[in-house]
């Protein structure tokens, strides 16, 4: 197989040699090559065809047990100096990177076929996009990198014979946890992952290439890689305005970035555009403004959770050409997983593949769960009801404002806004959340997260902070910058606010304010909302808890500082100077 690209060619002979695939295959984007590929990887196992009458198009896979979430104690950043990687990420030496994976690598595709898939992030052709090529001995990589990025002969004609690319290698190998590696080498604008099957470890042009890799390049060629949605509220007039919002995995950003307005804000005739639900790659235009485009053509979600309440449109676009990974394979061939739509199964076969009944007790005592709690769909971003017009738009979208947003019971209040760009990466850099099932380690802990980026930043965080903060120098019109926080408890540990399709309210609030057509009243933290000019139509909340929700308990955020000095305190020197300043200016407010 030969492309015309003589670098590339020359990079796949040498991988070919390393894990000795019994064929090398091309993959060209067509349905008629994935319909071949599907039908082998049915006979295989490693594919599931579910019941094509009521799911069209779908298929299942369940990945190892051992093999259900990113795993970030074997994700490294593999730079010649350590303290480019910084302390938040975990290091390797490049030779001693290329040298452990290696020997992993070695005949690790004996027998099997090698898949060259060539991608773009991006709308392909578009000043934002980048070019990637993965090597991989999964057809379900295949199948999802198919419906994430766009693949086939056009990316290669794009590439032609000499473009820069990404070099992605990956391998199945043995599956084995001891034997797994996922490596970024930023300065080669390679990726290596072995031994894993789950997405976020596997799918290299998601995370691996999206965020790490591009968000080294991005302070390379000054734009950036974020780790959050993109979203439009239109008005009635048709005046559109883009919202991209970071928050950590499995905290709603795909609800949010397809949501639906309330019955009590639908009088005014609001509609929501869907234009990413996790990646967000921003450039300055030459307006001085801050244009963002997503980067996939795909939505990776998390499945548990995931309703016709919840996130009505999502449901809908997963009903055809839909992957799904780790869920309960229902009797009649269609699936289900804990907190989604219709009645509990009263049998089925469960995510590891055993027979499974509603109350089954697993060896810890507790009831057995259908579907693993980090079980994904994947499905394409055309099939959404609410997608943007603008989703193709090789220029991307204009971005009015910026959200960060943690999973908190206390602490923060609902909504708040920044006092200005500095302010706001102050904000972003102190984001904290409870850990979620779809990360590697104890659940409900609370961990600082800034920008959603702790596992995604390629490089050392406190430069990532320092390309942050020249951004806004650079912008005549910076977006306004907010934090808000869906997840208030209280004492009962019930959510005091309704959130889904109610949290437009909030936005609403966050348009006017970026928009300058309301007023805020400062607070020690921020600017804060006057209640009048929240619109609670419909919305059955009384004062007490509305008090609540905006609750700023001077003793809690005193004890914030503490921990956020504390936090600041591993990137010793080269944390920038602009928010030791910002912190002190905080200390100083709380009196």
């Amino acid at each position: 197989m030969k492309t015309k690209h003589k670098e590339l060619n020359n990079w796949i002979d040498e991988m070919v040699k390393m894990c000795k695939p019994e064929k090398v295959v091309l993959i060209d984007g067509s349905l008629k090559q994935k319909l071949v590929l599907e039908k082998e990887a049915f006979e295989t196992g490693e594919l599931i065809e579910l019941n094509q009458e009521k799911l069209p198009g779908c298929v299942l896979h369940r990945t190892a047990i051992n093999d259900v979430a990113r795993t970030e104690n074997l994700t490294f950043i593999c730079t010649s100096s350590k303290e480019d990687a910084g302390p938040t990420n975990n290091w390797m030496n490049p030779e001693d990177g290329y040298h452990k994976a290696a020997e992993i690598f070695k005949s690790s595709m004996v027998g099997r076929t090698m898949y060259v898939i060539p991608f773009s992030m991006g709308p392909i052709g578009s000043p934002f996009s980048k070019i990637g090529v993965e090597l991989t001995d999964s057809i379900y990589v295949v199948d999802n990198m198919l419906v994430v990025t766009r693949v086939g002969q056009k990316v290669l004609d794009f590439l032609g014979t000499d473009g820069k690319f990404t070099k992605c290698l990956h391998s199945k190998a043995d599956l084995d946890i001891n034997k797994r590696l996922i490596l970024h080498f930023p300065e080669d604008n390679t990726i290596w992952s072995v031994g894993s099957g789950y997405g976020g470890n596997v799918l290299l042009g998601k995370k691996c290439m999206a965020l790490r890799i591009a968000s080294y390049l991005g302070r390379q060629e000054g734009w950036m890689a974020e780790h959050m949605l993109i979203l439009g509220v239109e008005k009635p007039t048709g005046e559109i305005n883009y919202v991209a919002a970071a928050f950590p995995s499995a905290c709603g950003k795909t609800n949010l970035a397809m949501m639906v307005p309330p019955e009590g804000l639908k009088v005014k005739g609001y509609k929501v555009w869907t234009v990413g639900d996790d990646i967000a790659w921003m450039r300055i235009k030459e307006d001085d403004s801050l244009w963002a485009v997503n980067p996939e053509s795909g939505f990776f979600g998390v499945a548990p959770g995931t309703n016709s309440k919840s996130n009505p449109n999502a449901v809908k676009t997963i009903q055809k050409d839909t992957i799904y990974t780790n869920v309960l394979l229902k009797t009649d061939g269609t699936v289900w997983w804990e907190n989604g739509d219709g009645p509990i199964p009263s049998e089925g076969i469960d995510w590891m593949g055993n027979p499974w009944k509603p109350g089954i007790i697993g060896d810890d005592g507790k009831p057995k769960k259908g579907a693993n709690p980090n079980s994904r769909f994947t499905a394409p971003a055309s099939q959404c009801p609410s997608i943007s017009p603008r989703f193709n738009d090789p220029e991307g979208v204009p971005i009015t404002a910026i959200i960060f947003g943690g999973r908190r019971a206390s602490v923060a209040p609902l909504v708040y806004q920044s006092f200005g760009w500095n302010h706001g990466v102050f904000l972003g850099s102190i984001m904290a959340s409870e850990i979620t099932a779809a990360q590697y380690g104890a659940q409900g802990m609370v961990r600082r997260d800034p920008m959603a980026m702790i596992p995604f930043c390629g490089y050392n965080m406190a430069d990532y902070f320092k390309h942050w903060l020249e951004m806004g120098s650079k912008m005549k019109n910076p977006p306004k910058i907010f934090h808000v926080n869906w997840f208030k408890t209280n004492k009962e540990g019930q959510f005091l606010w309704p959130g889904y399709g109610d949290n437009l309210r909030v936005l609403e609030w966050i348009i006017d304010r970026s928009n300058e057509k309301i007023s805020a009243y400062k607070s020690p933290i921020g600017y804060m909302p006057y209640k009048k000019d929240l619109d609670l139509n419909g919305l059955d909340i009384n004062e007490e808890v509305l008090d609540k929700l905006f609750d700023i308990n001077i003793n809690e955020w005193v004890k914030e500082t503490k921990d956020i000095k504390e936090f600041y305190a591993k990137f010793g020197s080269k944390l920038p100077e602009e928010l030791n300043i910002e912190l002190n200016d905080l200390i100083d407010r709380l009196g």
